[in-house]
């Protein structure tokens, strides 16, 4: 993958005709000083079983705390147990363009439209990794730029969240511009906290266990976890935000997480190795946090 290669912005009108733009969505530490302590949000909002919730226990807190003034740059965690329940957020990072993780509901979008070969052979080129000309051929797979738009909404609204907008029509000047999508750290954990309960995304989430070794870093340094990162930077000051999502298994049953960063440094790579500190943190409290599963059909 080429560093500099991605979507432009996406809004959601209420005629849902809204310009595209392309632009860039690539393949994509020592001490500092002391910090207040990160926030530690808890949400109910949007739970489909209030009964089950994550039990973060407080030695993540506390090693989150410790960790982020280490970190460099501007950081969010977001943790849900598969099925619903209570959301528990770590971090200052709330919201930003999706970038290619917004590849996974277009990918199950392109699925549910149509399941022949080619169409198959796009969606594991556009997940496991990444390739933007074959997420290109998913989009426009879906018919025009508001149909398209529709059914990747559609895929979206499904798992809970109503919020995040995608694309608007194609004009001959603009291109796509779904990895534009506006999409809070939340929401994309409680995406991703209904997607394994999605009906056709099985082929999806086994292909997220499938990306490339070039692009596992944060959520792949865990193993078992299906994942989708994205990646790109800013128009205006270059700095790059790097976003990852997935599902990871634990002792009884899986959780989602969202991540995002952006190094003070404004790289790539030093944007992905805060991911994957953040992974290894998380990695060693697997046992003390409790999981979900789907709700029976």
């Amino acid at each position: 993958m080429v560093r500099s290669t991605g979507y432009g912005s996406v809004l959601r009108a209420s005629a849902m005709v809204v310009l595209l733009t392309l632009t860039s969505c690539a393949l994509f530490s020592g001490e500092g000083p002391a910090a207040e302590p990160p926030p530690v949000v808890v949400d109910t909002a949007g739970t489909w079983r209030p009964n089950l919730a994550v039990s973060v226990p407080d030695s993540l807190a506390a090693d989150f705390t410790q960790l982020q003034p280490q970190l460099a740059g501007q950081v969010g965690m977001a943790i849900m147990p598969v099925g619903g329940g209570r959301m528990t957020i770590f971090g200052d990072w709330v919201s930003g363009i999706a970038w290619s993780t917004i590849k996974v509901p277009l990918a199950i979008a392109a699925l549910r439209h149509d399941r022949q070969e080619g169409i198959l052979h796009e969606v594991e080129a556009a997940i496991t990794w990444s390739d933007n000309g074959a997420a290109d051929a998913l989009w426009r797979s879906l018919g025009d730029g508001l149909e398209a738009a529709k059914a990747v909404q559609d895929v979206i609204d499904e798992a809970g969240d109503a919020t995040t907008g995608v694309a608007g029509p194609r004009t001959t000047l603009d291109y796509t511009s779904f990895g534009g999508t506006e999409w809070t750290l939340a929401n994309q954990a409680r995406f991703a906290s209904r997607l394994p309960c999605l009906p056709e995304t099985f082929h999806v989430t086994e292909l997220m266990t499938e990306i490339t070794p070039e692009q596992s870093w944060g959520l792949g340094v865990l193993e078992g976890t299906a994942f989708k990162g994205g990646w790109g930077p800013d128009d205006v000051t270059g700095v790059y935000t790097v976003r990852q999502f997935g599902l990871v298994p634990v002792r009884s049953g899986m959780i989602a997480v969202a991540f995002a960063a952006q190094a003070d440094s404004g790289t790539f790579d030093d944007a992905t190795t805060i991911l994957s500190r953040m992974a290894l943190l998380l990695g060693r409290h697997l046992d003390e946090v409790r999981g979900g599963s789907c709700p029976p059909l």
